[in-house]
């Protein structure tokens, strides 16, 4: 049974080749076959019964589609008060009699309600580098949730249980969409008789995987059969969103926090423009596309996590206590006056020289007990204690 800590990384990068994968990302459709047993940690039916009535989801986190269109909430839904407050709670008997009539469920965030999807999200998201969002698809029969649409981000499907039709046509008339886009009226891209373009048909089975670009149309339909398959959607930074986080940075420059010369004449008001162009261009070499994806990086979120009781009480884990490292992308590190200094989530973090090598073990193994740590970075066992502690009271590791 694979890990899904390592579903991304290693699994699915064994069959289609790291370098291929990530090269191919946003640009082509891909499939992989991992095999229903590298799935079947991730979600089963008991899973999704315990999260339902733990986690009790309520629209538009958790809703239902038929052909088309949304299901109205009050079909399957009915008002509760829990500790004085209204909230909309599901109805076990109306949920089955709207999917026995063939509508299809749709569960936002699985991966911040069931631990081994938050594993395998975590892992995607060190793979692609980009933030990452788990939801579950559930349908019976032969009908569809959806008609042939497009998505704003990229998405990594994972069927886990049953078979589920696919069709995906390519890109539509523009390239590239997006979320926040000047034009959303665009269409699915067609052969010359007419008819919606295939780049791939199949059905999907447990443990086949294919990706799909974002802005590329596609048709999902049930097969008789159940169906539960899991969308991992990222969306990558783009052009755009360097030169929006170019603009923020322009705050410090007097020169565009002067106001524009409106009742000026032309020619001042052309040198005005001219000097912003050309100091626009300077920043834009200053500060260039690698910069803005190293801060992106240092910016990256940590999973809401908790390790208590270790941050709180005195003392130091024991060596068999298993340590786990928060950040989902390895941080940098860098050298400081003789400390050592990580970015993560928008902060930065500085330690004595001699943490470096217990950050790196970390970093690289993510999960570890005490005394391997220890071992791994060459420091005294009750000194690696030590700086677990520090760590956990960073919320830089979890101690189990």
């Amino acid at each position: 049974m694979t890990d899904p800590g390592h579903l991304f990384t290693r699994t699915l990068c064994d069959i289609v080749g790291r370098e291929a994968l990530t090269t191919r990302l946003s640009e082509e459709f891909v499939f992989a076959d991992l095999g229903a047993e590298a799935v079947r940690s991730l979600l089963t039916f008991d899973d999704l019964n315990g999260l339902l009535a733990a986690c009790s989801p309520e629209p538009p986190r958790l809703r239902l589609h038929r052909d088309g269109s949304p299901v109205p909430v009050d079909r399957y839904t009915e008002t509760a008060t829990a500790s004085r407050t209204e909230r909309r709670v599901v109805r076990p008997e109306a949920l089955y009699r709207e999917l026995r009539a063939g509508a299809s469920l749709v569960l936002d965030g699985v991966d911040r309600m069931h631990p081994p999807v938050g594993a395998a999200a975590d892992d995607l998201m060190r793979l692609v580098r980009e933030r990452a969002q788990a939801n579950l698809y559930l349908i019976w029969g032969e009908s569809r949730g959806f008609d042939t649409h497009w998505d704003d981000h990229d998405t990594v499907i994972v069927q886990v249980e049953g078979t589920k039709h696919w069709q995906v046509h390519g890109p539509g008339s523009r390239p590239f969409p997006m979320k926040n886009d000047l034009e959303h009226d665009h269409e699915p891209p067609r052969d010359a008789d007419g008819g919606l373009h295939l780049v791939w048909e199949g059905v999907l089975r447990p443990g086949q995987v294919i990706h799909v670009p974002r802005g590329w149309w596609h048709t999902v339909t049930g097969t008789g059969d159940v169906s539960m398959h899991l969308t991992f959607g990222f969306t990558r930074a783009t052009g755009v969103d360097w030169a929006d986080a170019l603009v923020r940075r322009l705050f410090a420059e007097e020169g565009f926090r002067r106001d524009l010369p409106r009742f000026c004449d032309p020619d001042v008001r052309r040198k005005h423009q001219h000097e912003l162009a050309a100091r626009l261009v300077e920043l834009a070499e200053e500060w260039g596309v690698d910069d803005f994806l190293a801060e992106r990086d240092a910016r990256f979120p940590r999973r809401t996590s908790f390790s208590l009781p270790w941050p709180v009480q005195e003392g130091a884990p024991p060596e068999d206590a298993r340590v786990e490292f928060v950040p989902i992308l390895p941080p940098p590190l860098v050298r400081e006056d003789g400390r050592v200094a990580v970015s993560v989530s928008g902060r930065r973090y500085r330690f004595p020289a001699e943490v470096e090598p217990v950050l790196a073990v970390l970093a690289q193994e993510r999960s570890l007990t005490v005394g391997a740590l220890a071992d791994r970075a060459g420091v005294a066992p009750e000194r690696a204690a030590e700086i677990v502690a520090v760590l956990a009271r960073h919320h830089l590791v979890l101690v189990r």
